[in-house]
């Protein structure tokens, strides 16, 4: 039996690194900051880029979706069950998941529009919407890290907690491994960088530097090229 299982509390060295969520994070928040600026960028009838802006954008409220999901499968049962002091707050995790959803319905609401004709009503409308579900996600990012990651780390087991890890990488696709982990490097400190690839086989070290590198930056230029010459609506 775990120790988390009768008494909610870990010893220190057996506790989870909950600071890995902390650095996927950074990736919704800076993606949930690109986009509206990704679609602003967007000349009207400019409908090839605005496709591909579009998919990319699919790509984050997937991975998005996809992470809230495991929360709420894997970590907030085991929260409800475990720290019932802290039962009120875990519930709020829950409630800002809801928000968040909603707010992406109105996101998925104006992207057909805007992608098919790359019309100018449409992608106001559209990066307004991705505005608004900023706002709601980074309360729900703040609240967690410094509400709810304390709470993991004491009443959540190593092995638990490197589950929810597991899962979300098995939900990548292998031809896109790289991309995700490109993202998630781009806002590691060398420390956590060296933590992130030290999980990864010696192959996977080795193809990140010889390959994925390359790959990472090429589909960070595509997206974000017209932003960094100077065309940031």
């Amino acid at each position: 039996m775990s120790p988390s299982s009768t008494t909610g509390e870990l010893p220190q060295a057996e506790r989870p690194n909950t600071h890995e969520m902390v650095v996927v994070h950074r990736v919704f928040r800076r993606e949930s900051a690109l986009l509206p600026r990704l679609v602003r960028a967007v000349p009207g009838g400019a409908s090839l880029r605005a496709a591909q802006v579009a998919e990319h954008l699919r790509t984050y409220v997937g991975g998005l979706h996809h992470h809230h999901a495991l929360e709420d499968e894997l970590v907030w049962p085991l929260l409800h069950a475990r720290a019932a002091q802290d039962d009120e707050l875990v519930s709020r995790m829950e409630e800002q998941h809801r928000r968040i959803d909603v707010s992406l319905e109105a996101v998925a609401e104006w992207t057909p529009a805007w992608e098919q004709a790359a019309d100018r009503v449409a992608g106001t409308n559209l990066a307004l919407a991705l505005d608004a579900h900023r706002t709601v996600l980074l309360e729900h990012l703040d609240d967690e890290e410094r509400l709810v990651l304390p709470l993991v780390a004491e009443h959540l087991t190593v092995a638990e907690w490197d589950l929810v890890g597991t899962r979300g990488l098995e939900q990548v696709p292998k031809n896109q491994l790289f991309i995700a982990l490109g993202a998630l490097l781009e806002e590691a400190t060398p420390e956590e960088s060296a933590y992130f690839l030290g999980k990864a086989p010696l192959v996977g070290r080795l193809l990140w530097k010889v390959v994925g590198k390359r790959q990472y930056a090429a589909a960070r230029r595509a997206i974000r090229g017209p932003l960094d010459g100077g065309h940031n609506a």
